[in-house]
């Protein structure tokens, strides 16, 4: 199963946090929001189809984000749990740990923003166009 959405970049993009990263509808960012490598998402937790949703509430079912720009594309594999609760009205957070909020899309994260590739990352500070895929097995 499968299902991708669009956010953007943003120049205050750092990328640079230890244990997640996010990607949110908000349009603007500071500095100082070292997880987020995607802004003005188009689309919510909630959105997501509700197959996928009750997919990713299984802690058995393998999650893996393609992060894609027009030059580079990552991958991100983590897992879903049954505490996820995926109603998060802005934000999207992959965490390395088993922290589960609202926010949490997936859990035991093998990236978090700090080891994203370096290339996506400088797509991401110039404001490129961001294609997140998300792919359940």
């Amino acid at each position: 199963m499968e299902y991708t959405f669009y956010a953007k970049g943003h120049k205050n993009v750092t990328s640079a946090h230890r244990s997640t990263f996010e990607v949110t509808m908000d349009e603007e960012i500071g500095i100082r929001a070292d997880c987020i490598v995607g802004v003005s998402s188009k689309t919510k937790l909630v959105d997501l189809p509700s197959e996928l949703r009750k997919a990713i509430k299984d802690e058995n079912t393998r999650i893996k984000v393609q992060l894609e720009t027009e030059n580079v594309k990552d991958e991100i594999n983590g897992y879903g749990h049954p505490e996820l609760t995926l109603d998060h009205p802005t934000d999207m957070v992959c965490r390395k740990s088993e922290f589960k909020c609202s926010r949490t899309l997936m859990i035991k994260s093998d990236k978090a923003a700090v080891d994203l590739k370096r290339e996506l990352v400088e797509d991401l500070k110039e404001g490129k166009d961001l294609k997140v895929t998300i792919l359940v097995e």
